[in-house]
């Protein structure tokens, strides 16, 4: 019986595209460049990463990956686009980052391969670009060990979040190539935290993270309204 991917292959197609200039901090990727010290030390804060096995799902080029490998974490990044995944392992070579390793492979076949194998999880800024982001939250609960973390980070799905990320962001500012996101694949914190519970996952902490156009400037707050974060644990 042959797997069905849960991915978007049109969502594949345009981060594969794109795929070349993951590492150039002016790029198209300069928002994730720009919010990766947020999440790196969100998650650092949580459960500090040195001599941490830890998967990052949905690892794109790796900037998250290499970050969390730097911080003295064992990285396995996987993603489903070979091209992505090809920068990304040119890039730990040319860092000499030794300790990362990069695979295709989607969250739910490993998660049947490698179950309960990581102490930290990662699956940040990709819930919104998947057909069923319920699967990916089971998936990466099957692959934390009992007492793991587990770290999410998405968009909210209101007309607030409709006028900041996609209208302000990819039409107005350009921060983003337009396309980049679909409005109806956003996901509310109450939704994120339902399919948390099914899986086994407590919550733990909630952050928002807010854009000032003016200085450029991302940072961490309350406001989930927009992009936020969610930490939770295996129990």
């Amino acid at each position: 019986m042959t797997e069905t991917l849960n991915a978007d292959p049109a969502e594949l197609a345009k981060f594969s595209d794109l795929a070349h200039r993951w590492w150039d901090p002016d790029s198209e990727f300069r928002p994730l460049h720009q919010i990766n010290p947020l999440r790196l030390d969100w998650i650092n804060s949580h459960v500090p990463l040195d001599g941490k096995r830890v998967l990052d799902v949905g690892c794109g080029g790796g900037i998250l990956s290499d970050s969390m490998a730097r911080k003295g974490a064992e990285v396995l990044g996987i993603d489903l686009s070979a091209k992505a995944l090809k920068v990304a392992q040119l890039h730990a070579l040319e860092a000499g980052t030794t300790n990362v390793a990069y695979r295709e492979v989607s969250a739910e076949a490993l998660a049947a391969e490698q179950p309960g194998s990581f102490d930290v999880v990662t699956c940040m800024e990709m819930l919104e670009h998947v057909p069923d982001p319920a699967s990916i939250v089971r998936s990466c609960a099957a692959l934390a060990k009992p007492g793991g973390w587990v770290f999410f980070s998405t968009i909210n799905r209101n007309p607030k979040a409709f006028l900041f990320a996609i209208v302000g962001a990819e039409y107005v500012l350009n921060l983003l190539p337009r396309g980049t996101h679909e409005y109806l694949k956003f996901v509310r914190p109450s939704e994120l935290a339902g399919y948390c519970r099914g899986a086994g996952l407590d919550l733990v902490h909630t952050r928002g993270m807010e854009y000032n156009p003016l200085t450029r400037r991302y940072w961490l707050s309350g406001d989930t309204s927009v992009n936020y974060l969610l930490a939770t644990r295996k129990a």
